[in-house]
């Protein structure tokens, strides 16, 4: 009779199943996690690498970020960067002005990396406002008429007038949310830093949320929400914002009881904790795992978070939820606010994507295009920071609009604007950022940002300051960054 239990012994088990489920099984695993987080245990060995224990490193100013991107680049001029020069000087050539040729600029060569040399040019005959524009609350800041609502609430935003990007074609999107070009491959997104730092407060829910329908695979796809070599477990999940079927993927059928639907759960609990133990390096066998038993608990929680009947007349009047132009991302925004209100760190919301360059993307019929677009978002927009000041929420939770990239000051197709790298406008607001400033700027025809100018990682830095997290800190080894990566904090707008 032998002794050996490597393979299979009476009970057809082996050696080391049986010695992980006495004293490493998933479950052991899940539990040390859990006490990691919560600051109970620690690495043993002073100064050797760990990863993030979802504690922040120095104080945090916010708990949450809601991340809004315009898929396609929103014209800069006629948002939150007005320039009279481009009436002034309408149908001339830049040449024929009497402002500095930003044509010579070095700017135009010096950080531009095009997929397609030549395909976008810089248009040198000046193109009109194609909506009027006013100083808006108390800063007295200058907005397009496009944003009458988001207006109201300008004293609260920080609007960044000064960033600038590589990539002049749309895979500046990808770019926007990792901070490297789309020629350099993928890397972690901003949104899947934050929950590989910090995590969820709520175990119930995803810790990085994405809403709206992604960017599509010309322009990075699943890339603009992933974790890259962070890990599966680390990406967005997506949420379709359904009332009326909420989980259409995850909930049980009609016909399977809760009771039976528990068991099969612990069945596969058993099998995955088997799998676990034979391969304990698979990330995406434990994100696979996690994801099923997260997948689980969220049946309860994500109908409550989108239970919009439970909001007032006056909340669903404010958000425009029960408007036909503004319903759809009414409801994304107001369940980010139930969202963060439950503890999830990263909201992501997408709005524009037409499966390929995206809405907002106005070569021609920008005045129709911008109206109607501006129209979807305004007022839900400013309903959510609204929203989130009258519940005391605003001051923990980041709010951040972007773009790819901004459009030429020339024009294209005579009624449009091409993509435009060099100069573009942001804004923040809440999470300990100041309201009601502009900071940085363009040049008199919003050509090139040439004063205060932040590349797209300075807004990561900014975000990820706010939350209490250095990136240097999050380092993987192996994982060499770039110095671009990291970016810097916007100080001047930081309260």
């Amino acid at each position: 009779m032998t002794r050996r239990m490597h393979n299979t012994g009476c009970t057809g088990i082996h050696r080391r199943t049986f010695l992980a489920d006495v004293g490493m099984g998933f479950t052991g695993l899940a539990l040390g996690a859990m006490l990691a987080r919560d600051g109970i245990v620690r690495a043993d060995a002073a100064g050797a690498w760990a990863p993030p224990d979802g504690r922040p490193h120095f104080a945090p100013k916010a708990k949450s970020v809601i991340w809004l991107f315009m898929i396609g680049g929103t014209s800069h001029m006629e948002s939150f960067d007005p320039k009279p020069a481009l009436n002034t000087y309408a149908g001339k050539t830049v040449a024929e002005t009497p402002l500095a040729d930003p044509l010579a600029s070095p700017y135009l060569k010096k950080n531009l990396r095009e997929l397609v040399p030549g395909l976008h040019h810089s248009h040198p005959n000046l193109y009109p406002l194609q909506v009027g524009y006013g100083k808006r609350g108390q800063s007295g800041i200058e907005m397009s008429d496009w944003w009458p609502h988001l207006g109201e609430c300008v004293d609260e935003l920080a609007i960044v007038r000064s960033m600038w990007t590589t990539d002049n074609n749309h895979g500046a999107q990808l770019q926007f949310h990792t901070g490297r070009h789309s020629l350099e491959g993928m890397f972690p997104t901003i949104g899947s830093w934050v929950h590989y730092g910090l995590g969820s407060m709520n175990d119930d829910l995803p810790e990085f949320v994405v809403m709206g329908t992604p960017i599509a695979d010309c322009c990075g796809g699943m890339g603009g929400h992933g974790a890259s070599y962070l890990g599966p477990e680390h990406d967005g999940v997506q949420l379709a914002v359904d009332p009326k079927q909420p989980l259409p993927f995850a909930a049980p059928g009609a016909d399977v009881y809760q009771e039976e639907q528990a068991g099969e759960f612990r069945l596969l609990a058993q099998l995955n904790r088997l799998a676990a133990v034979e391969y304990p390096a698979d990330a995406a066998l434990a994100a696979r795992i996690k994801s099923y038993e997260l997948a689980f608990r969220m049946q309860m929680a994500v109908p409550d978070v989108l239970r919009f009947a439970a909001e007032t007349p006056s909340t669903r009047a404010l958000y425009g939820l029960d408007r036909k132009e503004t319903a759809s991302f009414a409801q994304q925004c107001l369940a980010a606010r139930r969202l963060v209100e439950r503890g999830v760190r990263f909201v992501q919301i997408f709005h524009g994507s037409n499966g390929g360059a995206g809405e907002w993307d106005a070569h021609g019929k920008l005045k129709a295009g911008h109206t109607k677009l501006c129209g979807q978002v305004d007022q839900p927009i400013a309903a959510l920071i609204k929203d989130l000041k009258q519940r005391g929420l605003l001051d923990e939770t980041l709010v951040v609009w972007g773009t790819e990239f901004g459009r030429t000051p020339g024009a294209q197709n005579s009624d449009g604007r091409d993509h435009h790298p060099y100069g573009f406008s942001i804004w923040l607001a809440g999470g300990g950022i100041k309201g009601g400033i502009a900071h940085g700027a363009t040049d008199e025809l919003g050509f090139h940002a040439v004063e205060n100018r932040h590349y797209v990682t300075d807004l990561h830095a900014t975000v990820m300051h706010q939350l209490g997290l250095d990136p240097r800190r999050l380092e993987v080894p192996g994982r060499k960054r770039l110095e671009i990566d990291f970016g810097k904090p916007i100080r001047e707008i930081i309260a």
